[in-house]
Formats: structure tokens, C-alpha cells, sequence
């Protein structure tokens, strides 16, 4: 693999604007009809049986006006018979219980049809929010430091749920194509004139509703980046980490300020492109209305006449009134279509994303026992679209059962040499090696299951106390002497007992009933999947950061039992900890500068050493 192969995931690339002109909307309207073909695909997949027949029952819906129409033509002829003293036609009352029956069939299958609608959009939620949960764990770590991504990750999240307005445009299109093919087959009939007449006053009407509906769709796209920071300042106006900031700096103001300012500036654009639409649709919807008068009128003047009867009469202005009304209809929801597989493109590019740093087809298992260990040969990192390097020509072993604590100050890579071991990341020069296979070439989930990490930025999840530590090895069921085992070796288990439900106890304060824990409890509750965790290599990312110091020297009193048998790369501040390992790498500047345990580090006088006085000093 090339060095720079992983570096970056090359689908995620800055968006450009939508194009505003007339001709380009056009052409990046009919360029997102290509959309919609995968999003069928998707719509299927929710429920095949579903869509079959939510299309089936809407043909049948469609055809039955027409019908109707039909019928009603031979009714009133024959009503009008006895006006002229002419016998009714046989089977006359069967034709008017045949306009009844249908009709009662068309109520019938209408409601059908809604609740073929529910079902589906049921479904369809469902499916694609799983999927999206699906791709999203899927993709790199390094597209979520990335904030085009996040824009695209933001706008495939609402897309995901909010087209189902699309999903039952495109029945209804169906049924309202159907429909007025039908009923304009009647008018061409009886003359291809009428049809004309009211597609002349449709199609401009439509052309305009297009026209605008792009230009919102380009409003909205430019505001995205504007909705999310109006999204962030509503958290942080009203979240609980930030109340107490929020009054001693008096930051309400300054955030309700840029809040406003935002906001009017979306509302001053929305009204702009509103006033426009009303306008200009105001106008050409009076030629639509031209165009059916039109042919209404010239289908009266034709009956005067004598060319039609006042059955066909009644059939014509029927037709003339259903296929209007369906044309129209159909054109706004083909429109509407368009419009919506336009606001899909970012869901189907970030479907179509992949990942860079995957398994290779028949990857290796990872050994067990390892036996050699870990090698960082040459490795050098920068992140994506960065230039300065985070690790350069770093070299560095970790051996079975050892401990080996990084150290250094903030931005000199010791978070980055556990993404690259973990494999989160790839270098972006050298080799990480196991027992002295590049790691590239070993299953990427068999290796994050030989490996347990606790970071600093643990999450809290918002679940029971039980399943906050199940988590640390979900995929295998856990019995509840496991989970309270490791409860008490990560001292979680005091915590635990002051729940009033235990371990049954829904955690923070998201859902009703919750508990909150203060940021050392949390830390226990993390530190208790690392014990759950049946794993090789035990990383643990500044650990008792948010622990007071009784209950740091109690978890580092059972450090040697967590880590027997296994690798540990320690991260810590804290030099108290950092003294426990076995050997003591320090980095800085992305390079190895020196190791060695505590004592032969104090001995060389060199960083080390300055940074352990400098921290010792502060508690003298």
C-alpha cells in the first residue's frame, strides 16, 4: 500500500455551491434524477411486498374515476332520453349500481392505500436510519475530524428520515400519471385540442414551480453550515455543562446575539425568494386558469352545436377537470421528485463512501498468544489535510507482558501512537509491525478484539450500569458475577451500590429516571469494561484523570492484576502512575527521545527527569 494511501479518505471533498443560474439548475435537476433510482433500490429493500402492492393498489385507484366517468356518460344520456320521450336504455339501473360499487371500491382502496403509505414509511425509517447507523461506524476515524464531513453527515442524517415525502410522491406520481393518460386519452377522443389547451396553460406553471423549488433547495444548502452553528448555540445556551459559565461570564447575551443574527439572516432570505415565488406564481397560475377555460368553453360551444351530447358534455368537462387537476398534479409531484432526489445527493454520496483502513481480503487472524509484540519502524504521521507531522521516523517495541507508559507534553503524539496501534488510523510513512507482520495485513476486527482501551474521552453512555460495562465486550453475553467482578476490581461497585436500582440503574440524565455521575464515578464505570475485556493489549488513556487521589491509588493498587499477562501502554500526567511501569517512553516533538524505567531516567538528568521536578515541586 502506498504511505499516503491512508491518509485521507479521498470522497470527502469540499461541496461546492449549487449553481444558481437558470440553465445550470436545469441541468443539476435533471443530473439528481439519477438519484432516484438507488433510492427505489432502497425502498424496496425496506419492504419488497409493501411496495408491490402500495404500486398495485394505487394502478387499480387510478383507473377507477375514469371509469366512473365513463359510467356517468351513459347514465345521464339515458336520464336525458326521457326528456325526449324516449325509453330508458336496458340495463340502465345496472350501470347506476355499477357508479355505485365503484365508487364505494374507490373509498375502499383509498384507505388502503394510506395504510400501505404507513406501512411503509415505518419500514423504510427504519431501514435506511440503520443503515446510516451502519455506514457511519464503518467509515474512518479521520472523516470525523473533517468538517465538510460532518456538513454531509449532518444533511445524510436528515435526509435519511425526512424524505419520506419523496417516498410517497413517487406513489402518488404513479397514480396521478395513470390518471391523466386516461382521462386525457378521452379528450384526445373527442378532440386533440381540448388536451392542448390545457397543457399550454399547465407546463408554463410548472416550468416556474420548478424553477423556484431548485432555488430553494440551493437556499437551504447554503445555509447548512449556519443551521448547525444556530444548533450549537441553542446546546450550549441551554445544557447543563455550560450553565455555570454561561452566568459568571454573562454569556447569554453574546450568545443570544449571535443566535439572532444568524436566524435573521436565514428569515431575510426565505422572505426574499417567498416574495418572488408569490409574484411570478401568481402570474402564471392565471394562465393555467386560461388554459382550462379555454377548453371548457370551447366543449360548451361544441355541445350548442349539436357535436356532443350533454352525456359526452358531462364526460368532457370531467376529463377536462381530472386531467387538469392530475396533469398539474402530475408535474408538481414529478417536480417535487426532482426537487427531493436533489436534497438525496448527500445521503447517496455518503452511502457511496469507503472506508481506507480495512481489513484486506483473507486477512490473518491475530496470533494468541502474541508473541514478538508491537514495532513502530520508521512510522511518521500527519493528519488529513495537514502538513505538520504528528510522529516522525518514530520507532518504538511493546512486548508481551510489558508495561510502557508514553509521556509528554500535550501535541507531541501519544494519542496518535494508540490510534495507529489500534489501527484506527494508518501510518502515513513506515510500518507498524505484529510478531513482525505489517498490521495492514491482519483482520481488522480480529484485532480490535484483542485489544482494550479506555481513553480519556470515554463515553458515557446513557444506559444502565450493567449494560455500561457489558459494553466493554458486547458481543459476548456476560453473567451477572462477570460484570459485578469487574464492578469491584475498577471499584465501580461502590458507586454502583448507592444506585437505588443497582445495576438496573438507568445512568445520566438523558431519559426519565436517570442518575448522573460525577466525572470520577463515570471513570470507574469505564474503567470496569477494561477488566470485562479479555484482550491482549491494554491501552489506557490518562485513566485516573478525573479520579481523586484516594481512589488513583486504589485503582493502581489492582494495575499490576488488570495488567498480568498482558501488553499495557499507559498514557498519564500523572507521574505517580507513570512509575509503576516498566519502562517509561517520553516523546516529543513526534519522536522517541528517551526511555527507560524511573530510576534510569531520573539518573540521566535529562526531560524526564525536568518534567518529574516540575510536577513534584507543585506538591511540596
Amino acid at each position: 500500500m502506498p504511505a499516503n494511501a491512508a491518509t485521507a479518505n479521498d470522497d470527502v471533498r469540499p461541496e461546492k455551491e449549487p449553481p444558481q443560474s437558470h440553465g445550470s439548475a436545469w441541468r443539476d435537476r435533471l443530473h439528481a434524477l439519477r438519484n432516484v433510482p438507488p433510492v427505489l433500490r432502497v425502498v424496496w429493500d425496506s419492504g419488497p411486498s409493501v411496495v408491490f402492492w402500495n404500486i398495485a393498489t394505487r394502478i387499480v385507484v387510478a383507473f377507477l374515476p375514469v371509469a366512473i366517468g365513463i359510467i356517468a356518460r351513459y347514465i345521464i344520456d339515458g336520464v336525458n332520453r326521457i326528456r325526449m320521450h324516449k325509453a330508458l336504455p336496458q340495463h340502465f339501473w345496472w350501470l347506476v349500481i355499477a357508479e355505485m360499487g365503484l365508487a364505494v371500491i374507490a373509498g375502499m382502496l383509498a384507505r388502503t392505500v394510506d395504510y400501505l403509505d404507513n406501512l411503509l414509511a415505518d419500514r423504510y425509517t427504519h431501514h435506511v436510519s440503520v443503515e446510516v447507523m451502519r455506514q457511519a461506524a464503518a467509515l474512518d476515524v479521520t472523516v470525523y475530524e473533517d468538517p465538510v464531513f460532518y456538513d454531509r453527515l449532518e444533511r445524510a442524517r436528515v435526509q435519511a428520515t425526512d424524505r419520506l415525502a419523496m417516498i410517497q410522491q413517487m406513489g402518488r406520481l404513479i397514480q396521478q400519471t395513470v390518471t391523466a393518460i386516461a382521462f386525457s386519452a378521452i379528450l384526445v377522443k373527442y378532440s386533440p385540442l381540448l388536451l392542448f389547451l390545457l397543457v399550454a396553460g399547465v407546463v408554463p406553471a410548472f416550468l416556474g414551480e420548478s424553477h423556484f423549488a431548485f432555488l430553494t433547495y440551493a437556499k437551504n444548502f447554503g445555509q447548512t453550515t449556519r443551521r448547525r452553528q444556530m444548533d450549537y448555540l441553542r446546546q450550549v445556551g441551554g445544557s447543563k455543562e455550560a450553565a455555570k459559565e454561561l452566568k459568571l461570564f454573562r454569556l447569554s447575551g453574546y450568545l443570544t446575539d449571535r443566535f439572532t443574527q444568524l436566524s435573521h439572516g436565514i428569515y431575510k432570505e426565505n422572505v426574499a425568494l417567498n416574495r418572488r415565488r408569490l409574484f411570478w406564481g401568481g402570474l402564471l397560475s392565471v394562465l393555467s386558469e386560461l388554459g382550462y377555460y379555454g377548453a371548457y368553453a370551447l366543449s360548451i360551444f361544441r355541445t350548442i352545436r349539436g357535436q356532443y351530447t350533454i352525456g359526452d358534455l358531462t364526460l368532457i368537462t370531467t376529463a377536462i377537470m381530472q386531467a387538469m387537476s392530475n396533469i398539474q398534479q402530475a408535474f408538481s409531484t414529478a417536480s417535487g421528485v426532482a426537487d427531493q432526489a436533489l436534497f438525496l445527493t448527500d445521503l447517496l454520496a455518503f452511502f457511496e463512501m469507503k472506508p481506507r483502513v480495512e481489513s484486506k481480503p483473507n486477512a490473518l487472524r491475530v496470533p494468541r498468544p502474541i508473541r514478538r509484540g508491537f514495532e513502530f519502524r520508521n512510522v511518521s504521521f500527519s493528519y488529513p489535510g495537514a502538513e505538520r507531522r504528528v510522529l516522525s521516523n518514530f520507532n518504538f517495541t511493546l512486548a508481551p507482558g510489558e508495561r510502557v507508559a508514553l509521556i509528554g507534553e500535550n501535541g507531541q503524539g501519544k494519542t496518535t501512537v494508540v490510534k495507529l496501534i489500534t489501527r484506527l488510523y494508518d501510518p502515513t510513512e513506515g510500518q507498524i509491525l505484529l510478531d513482525g507482520v505489517d498490521l495492514r495485513d491482519y483482520s481488522l476486527e480480529d484485532l480490535h478484539g484483542e485489544i482494550g482501551v479506555i481513553f480519556q474521552d470515554f463515553m458515557r453512555y446513557e444506559m444502565t450500569a450493567r449494560e455500561n460495562i457489558a459494553v466493554g465486550r458486547i458481543e459476548i453475553p456476560h453473567g451477572p458475577e462477570e460484570i459485578e467482578y469487574a464492578a469491584n476490581k475498577s471499584l465501580a461497585s461502590g458507586v454502583i451500590r448507592k444506585l437505588e436500582q443497582g445495576y438496573d440503574q438507568m445512568l445520566g440524565r438523558r431519559f426519565e429516571g436517570g442518575v448522573d455521575l460525577s466525572g470520577g464515578e463515570w471513570q470507574k464505570m469505564a474503567l470496569a469494561r477494561a477488566y470485562l475485556r479479555d484482550a491482549q493489549l491494554l491501552i489506557l488513556d490518562e485513566p485516573t484523570a478525573a479520579l481523586d487521589a484516594r481512589s488513583e491509588f486504589e485503582v493502581f493498587e489492582r494495575f499490576s492484576e488488570l495488567t498480568q499477562d498482558k501488553m499495557a501502554l499507559l498514557i498519564s500526567h500523572r507521574f505517580s502512575t507513570v512509575r509503576m511501569a516498566d519502562r517509561i517512553v517520553v516523546l516529543e516533538g513526534g519522536q522517541l527521545v528517551e526511555e527507560g524505567n524511573h530510576d534510569a531516567l531520573m539518573a540521566l538528568n535529562g526531560r524526564y527527569a525536568a518534567m518529574f521536578e516540575m510536577q513534584a515541586s507543585s506538591y511540596r
